[in-house]
């Protein structure tokens, strides 16, 4: 596997020149139907969004991360409340019901050494602070991400440009 000199510049062009949605056009049904679901009202949009932005940290995708934090500072969330997305085991910015989603979202995203990602006992902490539909609107909101985490990692668009229009 290649890899980049760390001190290597990365160059601000996307790898697939081509946006993936123009060239499969039956992406778009499919794309409005998630944000369709997630934003059903179950779970409150700012806890979607720092859930998606965790997402993103954890895969190593800077894409996601510089689009989720604008969602996240265009809504009125605060730069602490941002930026301590990644360490917020230890972070006072969250509420109990954030943290549950969070801890959800790393353990969807992360092998775990001991076991199944989901245990019973996450399970059971989630279901604490979510009814059975936000429960299932957050599954879905991890999905959806994941839905885009493989455009971001596999045709790297360019993060920081308009979410509507990444590959130019």
């Amino acid at each position: 596997m290649e890899t980049r000199s760390i001190t290597a510049e990365v160059p601000m062009v996307p790898r697939m020149a081509e946006d993936p949605a123009e060239l499969v056009p039956e992406l778009a049904e499919v794309s409005a139907a998630l944000f369709r679901v997630t934003g059903n009202g179950s779970v409150p949009r700012s806890t979607i969004s720092l859930v998606q932005l965790r997402a993103g940290q954890i895969v190593g995708s800077t894409y996601l991360t510089v689009l989720h934090t604008g969602f996240l500072r265009k809504a009125g969330e605060s730069e602490e409340r941002i930026t301590s997305v990644a360490s917020w085991q230890d972070s006072p910015y969250f509420t109990g019901a954030e943290r549950a989603a969070l801890a959800l979202v790393e353990a969807v995203l992360q092998p775990s050494a001991h076991g199944e990602r989901v245990s019973d006992a996450l399970y059971d902490r989630v279901a604490e602070h979510y009814e059975a539909k936000a429960l299932a609107t957050l599954m879905f909101a991890i999905g959806q991400v994941n839905f885009f985490i493989a455009v971001a990692l596999t045709a790297k668009p360019v993060p920081g440009r308009s979410f509507t229009d990444p590959w130019k």
